[in-house]
């Protein structure tokens, strides 16, 4: 419960604080589905200014694996949806805020038998065949949704024969519904924001929270993501899991403001924005009602334009992630030298993927010249002309781009020729490929000792 004031009355009055979760399943990658439903909650609780909860529904201790909740907890992190609450130290089921949690079912076994003995005392659950069985209404059941609109639900033929569902299994495992349920309540959770594919679990839910004589939490069920062709998109499809992305070198700030686009819409239509002003905006009024196409070309031009103006700073630390997972080692190079290699391919890619073939040249002690492009660029006619060019750069008292631009043209000029003549060969002499950064850039990050040893080293 907090305390607001009215902006024309100026009359206080309170209102309930609002408390979110994300639930996974620790039964494999995080889905993008579930990241992007992971992301809405999140981005409820920042607009609102409530708590966002992280519980791990790991009752199913078949599928379950402590590898998948780690795989869940680094995409949340590497997103940057860090939840606000986890139980304490002493006790697991208790709250704390800014506590590491997060919660997880598989320790909160004693709340759901007392739970379940409550319903059994109501006669509202009982024993069938070594299971616990819910006395399911025969009533339709009105779900208002927050985004769907009002859903009721009326029991299908099958289901007028024996509409019950069990709560526990024979093995004494309580199922989805059941833990879903009580945790949502004992966690007082306010909205529940989640995919529409749970729309058909809500009537059952919605019949618990009546007969725990609660009151349940408003529902909105978010579009679902397909593929680009339609089809829904599954745990095989390509760009499913989260983290792929983070392994071919997309921004996760990029992916967070993409993943907010597959079902949400601004006012204004705009599409790139920092993960400050989407938390302004973001409200569940906004949510699509239909479903949404994963655009992989769109995820890259966001991508792109996060590169273009990201700060210098945030792109060396992706940068250097990327290029040691490629296997490039920084080892002796200053950050400072770090900094001015990758900045003079900060429009050259499109994911830090594609950083490696622009910039590994720097990080080279010898840089390997394909026998091919030492065919073409040092010949007989060539190699005069590049040791006079070697021989002005030998004389520069400053050697920043502007100076070895200067210079390059002026001996072009002196020896008759295109300027091109000599770029080329001094382009593959200093990073062995015929493309790449600025030439002139490039020369001032290596230094005028290195450039003139990888002429010397290719013209010899």
């Amino acid at each position: 419960m907090k305390t607001v004031c009215h902006p024309k009355t100026r009359q206080f009055f309170h209102i309930m604080s609002v408390r979110v979760r994300f639930a996974p399943s620790p039964t494999g990658f995080l889905h993008i589905g579930g990241a992007r439903t992971a992301l809405f909650n999140w981005l409820y609780a920042r607009h609102m200014g409530g708590t966002f909860v992280l519980r791990i529904e790991d009752t199913d201790t078949a599928r379950n694996t402590q590898a998948a909740v780690e795989v869940i907890i680094n995409g949340l992190r590497w997103l940057g949806l860090e939840w606000d609450e986890g139980p304490t130290t002493g006790d697991p089921d208790g709250p704390r805020k800014g506590g590491h949690g997060p919660y997880f079912q598989s320790r909160r076994g004693e709340i759901y038998k007392k739970r379940v003995q409550e319903l059994v005392d109501k006669g509202l659950a009982y024993s069938s065949e070594g299971a616990v069985k819910f006395r399911m209404t025969r009533e339709p059941i009105t779900i208002p949704d927050l985004v769907v609109g009002n859903v009721t639900r009326v029991l299908t033929d099958r289901e007028e024969i024996d509409p019950d569902f069990v709560l526990v299994r024979s093995d004494g495992q309580p199922v989805f519904h059941l833990v879903n349920v009580i945790d949502d309540l004992e966690m007082g959770i306010t909205h529940v924001i989640r995919g529409e594919d749970h729309l058909a679990n809500t009537a059952k839910h919605l019949a618990l929270f009546r007969a725990f004589g609660a009151e349940p939490p408003k529902y909105a069920h978010i579009p679902l993501i397909l593929n680009s062709d339609g089809s829904k998109m599954s745990k095989r499809d390509q760009g499913a899991s989260l983290m792929t992305y983070n392994d071919e070198g997309y921004a996760p700030e990029a992916v967070l403001n993409y993943l907010v686009l597959l079902g949400w819409s601004p006012k204004g239509n705009r599409e790139v924005m920092p993960a400050k002003e989407i938390v302004e905006m973001f409200d569940l009024p906004q949510i699509l009602r239909h479903n949404a196409r994963f655009d992989m070309n769109k995820l890259q031009w966001v991508n792109w334009e996060y590169l273009k103006t990201m700060a210098p700073e945030r792109f060396v630390e992706l940068g250097t992630a990327a290029l040691q997972r490629a296997g490039v080692s920084l080892e002796g190079y200053t950050p400072a030298y770090i900094l001015a290699a990758l900045s003079t391919a900060k429009e050259k890619f499109k994911t830090f993927a594609d950083l490696k073939p622009f910039v590994d040249f720097y990080f080279q002690k010898e840089v390997e010249i394909p026998a091919e492009l030492a065919a073409k660029q040092f010949t007989a006619e060539s190699r005069p002309r590049l040791a006079r060019l070697r021989a002005a750069y030998a004389e520069l008292a400053a050697f920043d781009h502007a100076s070895v631009e200067k210079t390059l043209k002026s001996v072009a000029t002196e020896l008759g020729v295109k300027a091109g003549v000599l770029v080329h060969p001094v382009r593959v002499a200093c990073t062995g490929k015929e493309i790449g950064p600025s030439l002139y850039h490039l020369m001032e990050v290596l230094g005028k000792t290195e450039v003139l040893r990888r002429i010397d080293r290719a013209n010899a």
